[in-house]
């Protein structure tokens, strides 16, 4: 099973994390299958790959709680259901991320 959950990068006080694709069993520093975008906390900055995510998600992947936060309020997703659209050039053309 996979989930989509963060890893811890930077250095000490100034952390920063990637969110990444990658298998349950898999300790939180583990080798992801691919990065799907980042989250920095202390510049309130936030990058996501909506193609990306939108494929794990189909294979179904299950975002952690945190994820699942992060990308609500980048409007990704609404009420803790996937947007559902007909292509990928709907959500770009949106301009979310």
């Amino acid at each position: 099973m996979l989930k989509l959950r963060l890893r811890r990068c930077g250095r000490k006080q100034r952390t920063i994390y990637r969110i990444v694709a990658i298998d349950v069993r898999s300790r939180r520093e583990g080798k992801p299958l691919r990065k799907v975008g980042f989250y920095d906390p202390i510049n309130n900055q936030t990058y996501l790959n909506f193609p990306d995510i939108l494929y794990f998600l189909e294979k179904g992947a299950q975002p952690t709680e945190t994820v699942q936060d992060i990308s609500k309020k980048s409007g990704f997703l609404q009420n803790s259901a996937l947007i559902k659209v007909n292509s990928i050039n709907a959500i770009q053309k949106r301009g979310v991320g």
